[in-house]
């Protein structure tokens, strides 16, 4: 882990105009579709949440809708990711969660997110439900089994715990890598 912490050190160290040649060896056109970002990032084979979830961060990522993340979005995805504020953060994986967008995080959509982490990750510790269990035991105060953003950001900063699950399993960083770095290579 140490090195995978150095190497984004040394992308955060790089001035914008690296970064920029980086983001247009990987995307000529200057533009990322999704289906370039899912290839990218090897998602043949993947479950069915897996590819949602990449197509919930993409969509997000996409901050104007247009279908593509540009540079600018992606610089301001790679900033909040890297060097965001908590609250910053927070508001973020909440949107990330609520899939239909109706401002309210269900059990299912948070459980599908999780499931979908892990699917990527191939990191299995904790069963999805377990840790959707937890956290509403301990964020939905009042039981209605659905989170507003009030209630998750207070949630999550009154629980460290929580908040370090969260932080941990919506760590991104192997993304930006892969995207920074160009495709991984098989071994």
């Amino acid at each position: 882990m140490g090195a995978h912490g150095s190497s984004l050190d040394e992308v955060l160290a790089e001035d914008m105009h690296h970064w920029y040649n980086k983001f247009m060896r990987e995307s000529p056109s200057g533009l990322i579709t999704l289906f370039e970002l899912k290839t990218m990032l090897q998602m043949q084979g993947m479950t069915e949440e897996a590819n949602s979830y990449v197509d919930q961060v993409f969509f997000t990522f996409d901050m104007d809708g247009d279908g593509y993340i540009d540079f600018v979005e992606y610089i301001a995805a790679v900033s909040l990711l890297l060097k965001g504020e908590i609250n910053q953060k927070l508001k973020w994986y909440f949107k990330l969660f609520d899939q239909d967008g109706n401002g309210k995080i269900d059990r299912d959509e948070m459980e599908t997110i999780f499931k979908a982490i892990q699917d990527i990750t191939r990191s299995y510790d904790i069963p999805p439900d377990d840790i959707v269990s937890l956290i509403y035991e301990r964020i939905d105060v009042n039981n209605e089994g659905e989170l507003t953003l009030e209630e998750f950001i207070t949630g999550a900063k009154e629980h460290p715990d929580i908040m370090e699950m969260l932080t941990k399993m919506m760590d991104l960083t192997h993304v930006l890598e892969i995207i920074v770095n160009g495709q991984k290579k098989k071994e």
